[in-house]
């Protein structure tokens, strides 16, 4: 469970959207308070999801090879398949529009921006806590809750695994935050660097992201089934 969980973190704490609209709301006015809102947001919908799982499974993993524990893998194998897929679609979607613009993933790049830039400035700290809910990578956050079923609450190393988890998820947020608040003249450009490198490499990062996890998911599913 615990490496499953700190993999999981991982993935989520280097995945580009969330982290690209991270860094347009907190370049944005009053970016810090709507930045901690946004952080807010995200660790509450980590936080509810694992006690949701927790509530249903009282805290005690299912036997090994019960009906339930078989169930939990099937759905784990599936979520694993599910993010190749999403994968493959994401990796042949920017070809097509490579091609169709003649190598360039976005035909108005500066038009794009400028307009959600402009959206964001425009944005309350009541937004930017919806756009964390809304911009979670529920695909992996369901990976992370198939994994919490086997938490066991009577031994700490659970809680500890849960803890950990939470926090590595929104580590790279928490990292610019504070970054934000303690230097913000240095935090701004390294920010404006991030969103041109994100705006150019998001769409290979969240190949390789979806990919790696997925294949990682899927054979440790594939073994515990068939062991």
């Amino acid at each position: 469970m615990v490496l499953d969980l700190l993999l999981i973190g991982l993935a989520i704490a280097v995945y580009p959207l969330p982290i690209l609209a991270f860094v347009l709301v907190v370049s944005a006015p009053r970016g810090v308070w709507k930045g901690l809102a946004f952080i807010l947001a995200w660790l509450a919908c980590l936080v509810t999801v694992i006690a949701i799982v927790l509530l249903v499974t009282d805290g005690q993993p299912p036997p090994p090879r019960s009906p339930p524990s078989t169930a939990v893998l099937a759905l784990k194998l599936a979520l694993g398949l599910g993010l190749i897929v999403y994968s493959e679609h994401r990796r042949r979607r920017r070809r097509r529009r490579s091609a169709a613009v003649g190598g360039t993933a976005d035909g108005n790049p500066k038009t794009s921006r400028s307009s959600i830039t402009s959206r964001t400035d425009e944005a309350t700290v009541w937004s930017a806590a919806s756009l964390a809910v809304l911009l979670q990578p529920w695909g992996m956050v369901s990976l992370a809750a198939t994994t919490v079923v086997e938490a066991d609450l009577s031994h700490s190393a659970s809680f500890l695994a849960l803890l950990g988890f939470c926090v590595l998820a929104t580590s790279s947020l928490l990292a610019m935050e504070l970054y934000t608040v303690f230097a913000p003249e240095r935090a701004h450009v390294a920010l404006a660097n991030l969103r041109a490198w994100l705006d150019r490499h998001k769409d290979p990062a969240i190949v390789v992201t979806c990919l790696v996890l997925g294949l990682w998911i899927v054979g440790r599913s594939l073994y515990q089934l068939t062991a």
